[in-house]
C-alpha cells in the first residue's frame, strides 16, 4: 500500500477556504474526506468552504458538533458533514448511518480517529497543523488510493 502526500501552506482562513474550494469540484458520490487536527485547526472552516462550493448556492452550514451529522442535497450527491468528537467508540458510528453514507454520499468526517480501523481505505485525509503564526496552517493531503494522485495533480498550483 503506497501512501502519497501533498503539503500546502495556508497563511489565512481565506487560503484554507481556497484550498477547500479547489478540492470540492473533484469530489463525487462515494468519496470521503477525513479531517484531522487539534481543536481550532480549521477542520470545520475547510469543510464549510468545500460544501458551499459543492452546493453552488449560499446555505447556512452549521457545525455538526452537537448534532453529530449535518446532511445536504447537492446536484452531485448527498453531502454528509460528520463531527465525531463526542462519540466514544466506532460502534456509535453505526447508529448514525455513516457507514452507508460512505458508499453513496460525499462525506467529510472530522475526528476520524473515532472510526478506529473502520475508516474507508479509499479516503483522502486532510491534516490541518497550526504553525507558530496564529493563522498559519500546513494542510497535508494524504492518500493510499492512487486515484487521488491523478485527481489532485496541479489543482493547487494556481
Amino acid at each position: 500500500m503506497t501512501l502519497d502526500r501533498l503539503d500546502l501552506h495556508s497563511h489565512s482562513p481565506d487560503d484554507t477556504a481556497r484550498f477547500a474550494a479547489a478540492l470540492a469540484p473533484l469530489l463525487d458520490a462515494g468519496d470521503t474526506v477525513l479531517l484531522e487536527g487539534p481543536i481550532g485547526a480549521g477542520k470545520s472552516h475547510f469543510t464549510r468552504s468545500a460544501i458551499l462550493q459543492i452546493l453552488s448556492v449560499p446555505e447556512d452550514i452549521p457545525s455538526p458538533t452537537y448534532t453529530i451529522v449535518q446532511t445536504y442535497l447537492s446536484p452531485k450527491a448527498e453531502v454528509w458533514h460528520a463531527d465525531l468528537y463526542r462519540l466514544g467508540n466506532a460502534g456509535e458510528v453505526h447508529e448514525i448511518g455513516l457507514w452507508a453514507a460512505f458508499e453513496d454520499a460525499i462525506c467529510f468526517v472530522e475526528w476520524p480517529d473515532r472510526l478506529g480501523t473502520q475508516a474507508p481505505t479509499s479516503a483522502l485525509t486532510v491534516t490541518l497543523s497550526p504553525q507558530a503564526e496564529e493563522e498559519d496552517r500546513v494542510l497535508s493531503f494524504s492518500w493510499t488510493d492512487p486515484r487521488w494522485r491523478t485527481r489532485l495533480e496541479g489543482i493547487f498550483d494556481a
